[in-house]
């Protein structure tokens, strides 16, 4: 959703070249703007969501989007802001900020200092002529980033559910989203083409991989339902992350998630912890206090590691999801709650039922809806997102680091035992190894632990 406002003073530098971002922002600074920047268009769009800001700053390619396409479909969406590109020359149509001069002496100074614009390219000064120039149409497959567009088939006849044919060449119309997904070349008969709006994101759900691509079908399934779920995945896998998603995409998001790992609470206090205490109810207990449960109260409960759940807090744990009610430890009196359990384990729950440790039908009370999280070995063809988006978050607090080919060839060959978890620390420990240096090399990536 696009703010209402732009933020004044406020430029968004949008170009794989980090030198040049680099030369832009010290300027810039310097005339006390705040910076922001991205690599690429799905960067970009990303932090435009976030923030309006006054001038978004293009250079003349991007590594994951045509720049054509990518300006006009960002103007239509955000009309209040300046687009320039990064020859000095305004994008056709779009309102010029009151400070455009100040940004075309930070740019007059980057072309002095690398002898040309964005690492020394010589740009056309006709701007109409680069807006509209031919462009190769997107193949079969092709996305829009972070857009949820997607070019299924260049054939009209196929009309499916979730296909709409347009009659205008690359036109998209998505949630008031309106634009050209490219522009008006004669590779193929522009007569019309079909694209799939494709479901948004999972927030922290990283990948594309086909396990991956089921897993968010299937929360997606569930999540407008409150029926139980048990999430059963490998440490490190994400299970929790898959918890908050279906939280979120519920009809309790608005209420709270509340969340307890049953394996880091003493057993001796994991029943007050979950249903509550009265005052004097046992030693310590100098007051009353609630439980996880009744704070879950018309929101979700998520129990971390089940599997770790005593025996005798078990048949409890079942009498509450069978009625809903509960009694606080000390206390005669029921109260009736309304919460959805989601509970999450790495256990294999049906073998710990036959060896008499954990109760069988706890387990099919809570397996009404499993779901299994895909381990990262399984789901290799991922890694590189995951890198980016690991990387990206980083780079919120300090400098973002690219990865160089060999470190990323390194990633790709680990079987991650420790899963998703595994790969971020070794990201983290990645970069602070590479130190000043922009890019993380094969050296800095250490898989495992060094005795």
């Amino acid at each position: 959703m696009a703010l209402d406002t732009v933020l004044a003073k406020s430029v968004l530098l949008t170009s794989p070249d980090g030198n040049w971002r680099r030369r832009m922002r010290e300027s810039l600074t310097g005339m006390r703007w705040q910076v922001r920047e991205a690599e690429g268009g799905a960067d970009a769009m990303a932090q435009m969501e976030q923030l309006r800001p006054e001038v978004l700053l293009i250079d003349h390619w991007l590594p994951d989007l045509e720049v054509g396409a990518f300006v006009r479909v960002l103007a239509a969406e955000y009309p209040g802001v300046d687009f320039l590109r990064a020859d000095g020359e305004a994008v056709e149509g779009s309102v010029r900020s009151p400070r455009r001069h100040e940004l075309l002496h930070a740019l007059r100074e980057a072309v002095e200092i690398s002898g040309g614009v964005s690492g020394g390219a010589t740009l056309p000064n006709d701007t109409a002529a680069w807006a509209a120039a031919p462009v190769a149409p997107p193949a079969r497959g092709a996305r829009l980033a972070g857009r949820g567009v997607e070019v299924v088939e260049e054939k009209p006849e196929w009309l499916l559910d979730d296909v709409s044919v347009l009659d205008e060449p690359w036109a998209v119309q998505r949630e008031g989203l309106k634009g050209e997904l490219q522009g008006y070349g004669d590779p193929i008969d522009p007569v019309r083409v079909a694209v799939r709006a494709n479901e948004p994101p999972i927030a922290g759900l990283v990948g594309d991989s086909a396990p991956m691509q089921e897993l968010r079908r299937l929360i997606r399934l569930v999540a407008k339902r409150s029926a139980t779920v048990l999430i059963l995945g490998e440490t490190g896998s994400g299970k929790e992350v898959v918890a908050k998603a279906i939280h979120k995409l519920s009809t309790r998001a608005n209420k709270p998630m509340v969340v307890l790992n049953c394996a880091a609470i003493p057993e001796a206090l994991l029943e007050a912890e979950l249903f509550g205490h009265t005052r004097g109810a046992f030693t310590g207990a100098v007051q009353s206090r609630m439980g996880r449960i009744e704070a879950a109260n018309g929101g979700t409960l998520f129990l971390d590691e089940i599997g770790e759940m005593p025996l005798a807090l078990q048949a409890k744990m079942l009498r509450f999801l069978d009625s809903g009610e509960l009694q606080k430890v000390g206390d005669n009196d029921v109260v009736h709650v309304d919460v959805r359990v989601v509970a999450a384990t790495h256990q294999h729950l049906e073998k710990k039922a036959t060896e008499g440790t954990f109760r069988l039908d706890l387990y099919h009370r809570l397996a009404v809806f499993p779901l299994s999280v895909p381990p990262l070995r399984e789901r290799k063809d991922d890694v590189a997102d995951l890198a980016e988006f690991f990387l990206a978050e980083m780079g919120k607090e300090s400098p973002r680091k690219r990865l160089s080919a060999g470190a990323m060839r390194k990633l790709g060959e680990s079987n991650w035992p420790g899963n998703v978890r595994e790969l971020a620390h070794v990201l983290e420990r990645a970069t602070i190894l590479a130190d000043e240096s922009p890019e993380i090399a094969v050296e800095h990536v250490m898989l495992g632990v060094r005795r």
